[in-house]
């Protein structure tokens, strides 16, 4: 590890976006933006394992992952619930950055005490809290200090302990959810058993997922055993449970528990599946062999970390920049949830992944960085969506740890297309792509695919819009695998999209998922040399994109806390960007490039990156959702943004004078001439170079503002020449849209080659 490896994976503060929006003051373009949604990141300080299906935290109830102050915020600064930080013990499987999804986990609480049995479920104060990638910790104010790790699918505890007769860890059961209304999960079903030797297992039923634990203490001498209803099962050694109600439901659980000496430190390991307590117990075995514990999880844990920061080396930056940089790679890899064999849902061995708990920002930014830093991984993500269908009868818009999902059908349609159709072009092993192809054509009449299928339109119309980028994504997939009527036949279909707009270029008036029609009116369409056209021309479609982003606007009044006066309905008819605090127009400011102005674009994106993002708990300006806005900063700052679906990459000013990448298995450079350093906020200096003056894409003039996936994935030099001034970089030769050749019904990727040097 270099170095400067080491200083960028030290730079990780898990904290950020744990706590209420707490940024400088915007400045210039970025005071025009308006922020309506929550104004939290809501994420979690917690041990998590990149891409693992275990994370451990302290637990105090607090919306939506557990940790932390805040009761349900939608709109506006979120409210507190607590007065400080809290934990009433430790609990696995939180949220990350999301919002109201409902499925809040947060299971088989872990609580330390030096009290009585009777006080479980108290809060204690957390003290001294430390955080890093892998590693959490905290001293209860009874004294106990509590470190946590996990591996991708185990959880260690350390508890150093104060003298006492009588200390004890409980491991309740039946706890799960959140502190607030509905927001409790209630087991189904349950069996506990303590096998004698430190050792106990055990399965409940949560949300419909059978979810099994296997433990083992290191605790010399201490007694264990059941528990149910805060009071000890005396002789007992295991608890059956055939149907839990929620009237019914009383606490139940395992508990060790004997005197400790000043300082006697005791470890918990726990092994977690989907499948049984006998495949748990083998998870904790493979992961934690023999007596290897709390020291050993840690540093596996670690060096996953490290290999995933070693493959995205960046050169400069501000200390501050640095923080949020890296601390963005770090929640861009939390989630969702890798746990190879384990799906609950059908017996086979192979790839399952849930908590795609937010499909509709994460496949914008987030997967196609899960993608380029572990190809692998994207193919078993995407072969694990192919299977969901195959099981379950449709492609999925959402997918977490719970049996019958809604599947966030209102939100979105088809976007596990835009996937599909990259890992294609990428050329990802593991998909049976014609297998694919069948469940992508097939889940096109989904929902509001019937009617899009019939009339060429459906509302809310940003489905519309869905729709016909899915047909496209199918296209490109039917076309590479021969099938050349159904691929024309497709592309037909794929131009609907312009039924989703008006005579005034923009979206019709519908109904929409957050946001309004300003905010989903400048999506990276497949054909935006048509959708530009709509609007009139480059020179018009300027003009809208400048109204849009605030230029020459009046600051804007942000929400503070609820309940609101005139201020919200004030904010909604700014009609503006919502500044990434909201995640619908987050690829607006690349809008820009395809109307020959991506000087515009480097203008917002700085803007966004010097005063939307920032260090401390207040660090993040929206929900992260599940890091589609962190993996947004980190593509931002590469001078990089993916247009999902398309294979391609928009190429802008980096925030870094140099960055390693190591992408699709090959490095990729980025290197710079004319950077200067900005800060954040007050340190992001006006006249600092962010415009490309020129660009050279290994060794030869890039005149254009794009290059494709398989030249970032395949390795090689990108150089890019900055200045303070607007050049004419870029301004001829627009990124591809569908229509740019007559005969457009050919290969996606065949016609963006055409643009290449």
């Amino acid at each position: 590890m270099s170095s400067n490896l080491s200083r960028i994976l030290d730079s990780v503060d898990p904290f950020i976006g744990t706590a209420a929006t707490d940024l400088p003051a915007a400045q210039g373009l970025a005071a025009a933006w308006w922020w309506p949604k929550a104004q939290v990141g809501n994420t979690h300080p917690g041990a998590c394992y990149p891409l693992g299906m275990v994370s451990a935290c302290a637990c105090s109830g607090a919306y939506p992952t557990g940790y932390g102050l805040y009761g349900i915020s939608k709109e506006g600064a979120p409210e507190p619930m607590y007065d400080e930080y809290l934990a009433s013990g430790f609990t696995h499987f939180q949220q990350s950055g999301t919002g109201a999804i409902r499925k809040y986990y947060n299971y088989f609480r872990v609580t330390p005490m030096v009290e009585p049995l009777d006080s479980l479920g108290n809060r204690w104060r957390l003290r001294d809290e430390e955080a890093a990638p892998g590693y959490y910790a905290a001293t209860l104010e009874n004294g106990i200090r509590c470190e946590l790790t996990v591996g991708a699918k185990t959880a260690v505890h350390r508890y150093t302990f104060p003298e006492s007769s009588s200390s004890r860890v409980v491991v309740d059961f039946s706890y799960g959810g959140l502190a607030i209304e509905h927001g409790t999960t209630v087991p189904l079903r349950a069996g506990i058993e303590s096998l004698g030797q430190g050792s106990a297992q055990g399965t409940v039923v949560m949300e419909g997922i059978p979810l099994s634990v296997y433990i083992d203490t290191d605790a010399p001498g201490w007694r264990q055993l059941v528990w149910y209803d805060r009071r000890r099962v005396d002789g007992g050694t295991r608890l059956d449970f055939d149907y839990i109600r929620r009237t019914t439901l009383r606490p139940f659980g395992l508990m060790f528990m004997g005197p400790t000496r000043a300082g006697q430190v005791v470890e918990i390991r726990m092994g977690f599946s989907m499948r049984g307590t006998e495949q748990a117990k083998r998870n904790l075995e493979q992961a934690l062999p023999g007596q290897a514990g709390f020291d050993a999880a840690l540093a596996d844990t670690q060096d996953a970390w490290s290999d995933y920061f070693s493959q995205v080396e960046v050169q400069g930056g501000t200390p501050e920049r640095r923080t949020v940089f890296a601390t963005s790679l770090y929640h861009s890899l939390i989630k969702p949830c890798f746990a190879q064999d384990e799906s609950p849902f059908w017996p086979s061995k192979g790839p399952f992944v849930f908590d795609i708990a937010t499909m509709w920002d994460m496949y914008k930014t987030q997967f196609p960085l899960l993608t380029a830093l572990n190809p692998a991984k994207g193919a078993d993500m995407l072969e694990a969506i192919v299977r969901i269908a195959e099981e379950e009868g449709n492609l999925p818009i959402g997918y977490r740890m719970a049996r019958g999902s809604d599947r966030f059908f209102r939100q979105a349609s088809a976007l596990a297309h835009t996937v599909l159709a990259d890992g294609y072009q990428l050329g990802l092993e593991g998909p049976e792509w014609d297998w694919a192809l069948v469940h992508m054509q097939d889940d096109l009449r989904r929902g509001y695919g019937e009617d899009y299928t019939e009339r060429g339109v459906v509302h809310p119309i940003s489905h519309t819009l869905d729709l016909a980028t899915g047909y496209w994504c199918t296209a490109v997939l039917a076309r590479g695998l021969g099938d050349l009527k159904l691929a024309d036949e497709l592309e037909a279909k794929a131009k609907g999209w312009v039924n989703a707009f008006g005579p005034d270029g923009l979206l019709r008036d519908s109904s929409f998922y957050e946001g309004g029609r300003w905010n989903y009116s400048f999506r990276l369409l497949h054909d935006m040399a048509a959708r530009i056209g709509l609007a009139g021309g480059d020179r018009e479609f300027t003009a809208v994109l400048d109204r849009f982003f605030g230029y020459g606007a009046d600051p804007a009044v942000q929400l503070g806390v609820p309940p609101f006066g005139t201020e919200f309905a004030m904010g909604l008819d700014l009609n503006r960007f919502e500044g990434l605090n909201n995640e619908p127009d987050m690829e607006a400011p690349w809008a820009y490039h395809y109307a020959g102005r991506p000087d515009r674009t480097a203008e917002v994106v700085h803007a966004a990156l010097s005063y939307q993002f920032g260090t401390g708990r207040g660090g993040l300006v929206g929900n992260d959702d599940s890091g589609a806005l962190s993996s947004w900063y980190v593509w931002a700052s590469l001078g990089l943004f993916p247009v999902a679906g398309q294979n391609l990459f928009l190429v802008n000013a980096p925030a870094f004078a140099e960055a390693r990448l190591r992408f699709g298995g090959n490095d990729f450079e980025l290197v710079t001439t004319g950077h200067a350093e900005t800060g954040i906020g007050a340190d992001a200096h006006g006249t600092a170079p962010r415009y490309v003056q020129s660009a050279r894409f290994d060794g030869k003039p890039l005149d254009q503002s794009f290059i494709t996936g398989n030249q970032l994935h395949g390795g090689g030099r990108l150089e890019i020449e900055l200045g303070p001034e607007p050049s004419d970089w870029a301004t001829k030769t627009r990124p591809p849209s569908a229509s740019d050749r007559a005969d457009h019904a050919r290969d996606a990727g065949a016609r963006i080659q055409e643009f290449l040097p």
